[in-house]
């Protein structure tokens, strides 16, 4: 039985985006991208269902996604998604040069360090102030130039490559995509669109079907 626990559906149509809600489409992207069928579990968070007995036996923290495959429990995205490529390492995620996966892993990194923070928090000022405390505009230009700046560091690591990391979508894509995809529900989403090379690599990974398959609901 492979069974991934994640955010419960109607969660993701809030505009009240989540590190771990960005996690969970990218560990179902992963499964989808290698072609394994899963049976989801959704939780809810805002119901306090990741805090309930059943919840915490599968994740002593609380935390989504959590994936039980091949008669073990494993926790954690970047977990997960390297399990997966070790196990179906078709329609590989990472590149096999060593230095193209090295730029692969930055690339990762520079996203989940600094991009999520950035394009959240410019996303939170026009989506969803109240969460975060008001309409800051300081913090919303500081937001959305660091945003900026990441986008130009991960299409200066893209180089001429296709995608990300490669000449197929792969990890980073899918960490990354998530997040767009909320920055394009704002007036600053044009400023992400601007960085040369944003708005072509955008337009492929919103038309590619394991993006698609596990999108979230943005209506």
């Amino acid at each position: 039985m492979r069974r991934l626990v994640g955010l419960a559906p109607e969660e993701t149509a809030r505009p009240a985006v989540r590190r771990r809600e960005r996690q969970r489409f990218s560990s179902g992207r992963a499964a989808a991208c290698k072609g394994i069928a899963y049976d989801q579990v959704p939780v809810n968070v805002l119901a306090g269902e990741t805090r309930q007995p059943e919840h915490l036996a599968r994740h002593p923290f609380g935390k989504v996604p959590v994936l039980d495959i091949d008669g073990m429990r494993l926790r954690e995205t970047e977990a997960i998604a390297r399990y997966l490529e070790a196990r179906n390492p078709d329609q590989a995620m990472w590149p096999a040069d060593p230095k193209r996966r090295a730029k692969a892993d930055e690339t990762a990194a520079l996203i989940g360090n600094y991009g999520y923070g950035a394009i959240i928090g410019f996303v939170a000022y026009h989506l969803f102030p109240d969460l975060v405390g008001g309409k800051n505009e300081d913090a919303r230009r500081q937001n959305l130039d660091a945003a900026v700046r990441l986008a130009g560091l991960v299409i200066e690591n893209r180089g001429g490559s296709l995608w990300l990391a490669g000449d197929a979508p792969g990890y980073a894509d899918y960490l990354l995509g998530p997040l767009v995809a909320y920055a394009t529900m704002t007036e600053d989403g044009g400023a992400l669109m601007a960085v040369p090379g944003m708005s072509d690599w955008w337009t492929q990974l919103a038309a590619d079907a394991a993006f698609t398959a596990t999108a979230p609901n943005l209506g």
